[in-house]
């Protein structure tokens, strides 16, 4: 599937001498593709594929990405992919247009500056990880914020749902507090399921906001 990168790769290499290398177009389709001129059917292409990835995905992280790395997008793209994820740079008005008709609301300043998306499967907290681990690493990328189930997020309350247990070793906690003897539950419940409660917060403390 054609992606917003490659969509755009057509305008950056024409923007370039011929002799311009495989690695440095790349680098200009990742730096560009928020600022070239595009057609009005292009325009609509891209905001019709945001929309089906949002509508694909359980939650989204946005951050921006001045100054960064081929070499490091390419290496997120590729984590968050494992995950079951997409990372892709977009365009703020666009990504806006799929927002509003996917019915999401953005996070405040989430769509100013240079944008990329981690749209996120059905393992959020590890595409969250992701990419804020990422952005930990890296001063050239930072995160703005996100949307889980239809919640907007700032950059602070992203960065601490990746501080959370992966979601098997949640399961398997919640597992163990069903499986034990009645004499260690009380323990069991003092760790595991607290660790489970702080998921289910993160994901719901705003919810009654949403509705």
């Amino acid at each position: 599937m054609e992606t917003p990168e490659t969509q755009a790769a057509g305008q950056a290499q024409g923007v370039f001498a011929s002799g311009t290398s495989e690695a440095e177009t790349r680098f200009v389709v990742w730096r560009e593709v928020s600022t070239l001129a595009i057609s009005k059917e292009r325009k609509q292409a891209l905001t019709a594929q945001y929309t089906e990835m949002l509508k694909g995905s359980q939650g989204i992280v946005l951050a921006a990405y001045s100054g960064s790395r081929v070499s490091e997008l390419e290496a997120l793209r590729r984590k968050v992919r494992e995950n079951g994820g997409e990372f892709h740079v977009v365009k703020n008005r666009l990504m806006l247009l799929a927002l509003n008709q996917a019915g999401v609301a953005a996070p405040a300043g989430g769509l100013q500056g240079t944008t990329a998306v981690g749209f996120a499967g059905d393992d959020v907290p590890a595409v969250v990880k992701a990419i804020v681990d990422t952005a930990r690493a890296s001063e050239a990328l930072k995160v703005k914020g996100g949307v889980i189930g239809g919640v907007a997020y700032g950059a602070a309350e992203i960065e601490r749902l990746a501080d959370l247990p992966p979601l098997p070793v949640l399961r398997a906690q919640l597992l163990g507090v069903i499986s034990a003897p009645a004499s260690r539950v009380a323990g069991v419940l003092a760790g595991s399921v607290r660790q489970l409660a702080t998921v289910v917060k993160a994901y719901s403390e705003k919810a009654p906001a949403a509705a």
